[in-house]
């Protein structure tokens, strides 16, 4: 198999070049060792090749290899050679995890056969990841719902910022969409590894540098395995950074160190491990006020803030709210096996009047809600209106009619704009302002849904 690696471990010079030819000559690269320690510090999950060791050796042995190895990855097929022939070694070996047990003197083409019949595992196994971690990355991101200038202002920037490999740091109240935003960032940058997400400020500081960096076994009581961290996991995808503001201080300055030389060291290691991943950071609160009072480090917010994606709370973009709504209450019907729930214009009207206080998550917590049929009479609702009886049931008078997603949506939307016409004694620049969006935008949906108009 040209071009598959194989380690090499034998502390006879003679025996390792003369096995290191063979190998060669059946088409492999060969990284040479003397010792088992020295072939330990090379190999990661990421090895696509074999190692081929002998067991005795100085200092550590090879049992000893394979020990490490399969904490790192047991997946690695460790070759296992010895002269002596032991049945009782090769029957530990086996059980320890290796691959396959060559006794010396063994003939050119019986190494050939063992170690081209693990590599060809191996690659095997390593393609399976790719095609696992592909497949992850390429799933549909979380829809961006709405139409409003405000929305598409972000839109905008996702497209564009996207396909890059900047960094990027996405401002927003709780509820607003950060998650959203930052996994279609991850599937327009068509990178091929995981999207990773963690939240800051749910991670104890005890463990946030093992998590993050990883450690090594014997690193600290109860570590007893090599652990590869997040940043490491990440490669060649996307790691999200939630509620950064939350990070303590002294573990701020190492996030520095990783973000500015793009390399991790894990606990209790030496080896400076190269990283390969695109860091995207969200804050629900203001960074640079909290750097002012020495909550948060100026030099990471700068490191981090170098492009920033700002949301906009529900509030600012209320005519998203029945595109928004009919979609929640659509998924939630499918979700539980409801029917959906009809409302008026008066109650269309009482919801985008509310400030959501909870942005979109509060939005979809009320369509979960109201589906169920569990929501309750809200101040924003009134009773006069609402879709409600007084049990809590939609009304069965309510319940949707035969009629699309789309057109429901259509309905919603020219229910708003009319009402806003009105109040604004049908002057389409009034209406823009009190809607919130731009005059062309709303001439163009008069004009799609066909609504008489007299400026």
């Amino acid at each position: 198999m040209p071009n598959s690696k194989v380690i090499l471990v034998e502390d006879d010079t003679a025996l390792r070049i003369a096995t290191s030819q063979t190998l060669e000559l059946g088409g492999f690269e060969v990284l040479q060792f003397g010792k088992a320690e020295d072939a330990g510090r090379a190999v990661d999950s990421r090895f696509e090749g074999v190692i081929l060791t002998d067991v005795r050796l100085p200092g550590r042995s090879g049992m000893d290899l394979l020990r490490e190895v399969s904490t790192v990855d047991p997946d690695i097929p460790v070759i296992l050679v010895t002269a002596h022939g032991d049945i009782n070694m090769a029957v530990d070996a086996m059980r320890a995890g290796a691959y396959d047990f060559v006794t010396k003197p063994f003939a050119s083409e019986c190494l050939l056969g063992a170690v081209k019949r693990a590599s060809e595992k191996r690659s095997l196994i390593m393609e399976d990841r790719l095609l696992r971690r592909t497949s992850r990355s390429r799933l549909p991101a979380p829809l961006m719902i709405g139409e409003s200038e405000a929305l598409n202002r972000v839109r905008a920037q996702v497209a564009s910022l996207g396909p890059t490999a900047v960094d990027i740091l996405i401002n927003g109240e709780t509820g607003t969409g950060k998650e959203v935003i930052a996994r279609q960032l991850h599937v327009m940058s068509e990178r091929t590894g995981p999207f990773v997400a963690i939240n800051c400020g749910a991670l104890p500081e005890s463990i946030f540098e093992s998590e993050m960096f990883g450690h090594e076994a014997g690193a600290y009581t109860g570590a007893q395995k090599r652990r590869i961290g997040k940043f490491e996991y990440a490669s060649g995808g996307t790691i999200f950074l939630d509620e950064i503001e939350s990070m303590p201080l002294s573990l701020q300055v190492k996030l520095l160190r990783v973000l500015q030389e793009r390399r991790v060291e894990r606990i209790g290691g030496n080896q400076l491990i190269p990283i390969d991943c695109r860091v995207i950071a969200a804050t629900k609160t203001d960074l640079i006020k909290l750097s002012e009072k020495g909550e948060f480090r100026t030099d990471l917010f700068y490191r981090i803030g170098v492009v920033t994606i700002d949301l906009p709370r529900l509030a600012h973009r209320r005519e998203d709210i029945p595109l928004l709504l009919s979609h929640f209450v659509a998924e939630a019907s499918c979700r539980f096996g409801r029917p959906m729930p009809f409302w008026s214009e008066q109650d269309m009207s009482d919801w985008m009047r509310h400030e959501w206080p909870g942005n979109v998550r509060e939005l979809r917590n009320f369509a979960d809600r109201l589906v169920l049929g569990m929501a309750q009479q809200p101040d924003y609702v009134g009773p006069k209106h609402s879709v409600l009886s007084n049990n809590g049931l939609p009304r069965s008078e309510s319940l949707l009619v035969d009629c699309s997603l789309r057109e429901q949506v259509g309905a919603y939307e020219k229910i708003v704009i009319s009402e806003a016409l009105t109040r604004s004694k049908a002057s389409v620049t009034e209406a823009a302002d009190l809607l919130r969006i731009s005059k062309k935008t709303l001439y163009d949906k008069i004009k799609r849904l066909g609504i008489p108009i007299k400026e």
